[in-house]
């Protein structure tokens, strides 16, 4: 069951020009150290904190409160799985409102998409509702 979808069209050039701006005050603000550890290393890392900016407003539209309600920026973080495919990890108040929106006997499921397309990238977030593993005494 869908409990949230949301997408993020951005121009990079725009997170470009912040970050030429603004520098580590701007990175700070919005992006985990995980997500700025992996920016810093790739060749290009605009596009890289592009892309993460852009999964961030889809997931806090996914939600359904923008940033508001106590949603913050760095509540939702863009992981990277084993195989590499993205993910987003929430905290304070992104994950107290993912648990709000988890109907119970239930877990969320986040799938993200990232692309880029130079001067553009895009996010799209569906977050999922899937029946929780059941609790079991261990004999099974």
């Amino acid at each position: 069951m869908i409990i949230g979808i949301g997408n993020d069209l951005i121009d990079i050039r725009r997170i470009e020009r912040t970050l030429e701006r603004f520098g580590d005050r701007f990175i700070d603000r919005i992006f985990t150290p995980l997500e700025r550890q992996k920016a810093e290393r790739r060749r290009n890392r605009v596009e890289t904190y592009a892309k993460r900016f852009a999964a961030k407003e889809a997931c806090s539209k996914a939600l359904g409160t923008g940033f508001r309600r106590g949603v913050f920026w760095r509540d939702m973080g863009v992981i990277n799985q084993p195989g590499g495919k993205p993910g987003m990890e929430l905290t304070g108040g992104a994950l107290k409102r993912l648990q709000e929106l988890t109907p119970p006997g239930m877990k969320a499921q986040i799938d993200l998409t990232l692309t880029d397309e130079p001067p553009l990238g895009q996010a799209f977030v569906i977050i999922t509702a899937i029946p929780a593993a059941p609790q079991g005494d261990g004999n099974r």
